[in-house]
């Protein structure tokens, strides 16, 4: 019997102790993945080392991967199944980019304007005191 995917990739994570493993289910959102995984290392190393133990349990268990970027530099992994799309990242490319908050907007969920924007953030709109 062949493993979940997901359950694979969660656990190959948690072998090397990523952080803050996200699983968010993208389905409604796009046709180019089901899922995606997000997972911080403290290093670079660490981060590398998250995402090689994520392609080598998976081809194990008799997974396809379709490509793995960003491994030469490795601040941000991105290790991609088809339907569910591994990223690891350093804690402060993480924060930066955000992509729990991007992936997590609904369409109807985005700001009309940048004063929506801003009350969305909990700011006083903008030009306003």
């Amino acid at each position: 019997m062949k493993k979940d995917l997901h359950e694979i990739i969660i656990t190959a994570l948690e072998d090397v102790k990523a952080q803050d493993i996200v699983s968010i289910d993208v389905k409604k959102l796009t046709g180019i993945m089901d899922t995606m995984v997000v997972a911080s290392g403290n290093s670079s190393r660490q981060v590398k080392s998250l995402a090689n133990n994520v392609a080598v349990d998976a081809k194990k268990a008799g997974f396809t991967i379709i490509g793995m970027e960003g491994d030469d530099v490795s601040e941000w992994i991105l290790v991609d199944f088809g339907d569910i799309i591994v990223h690891v990242m350093l804690p402060t490319t993480r924060a930066f980019y955000d992509l729990e908050k991007l992936w997590s907007l609904r369409p109807d969920d985005r700001p009309l304007n940048a004063d929506a924007e801003a009350i969305m953030l909990g700011s006083p709109p903008l030009g306003r005191d």
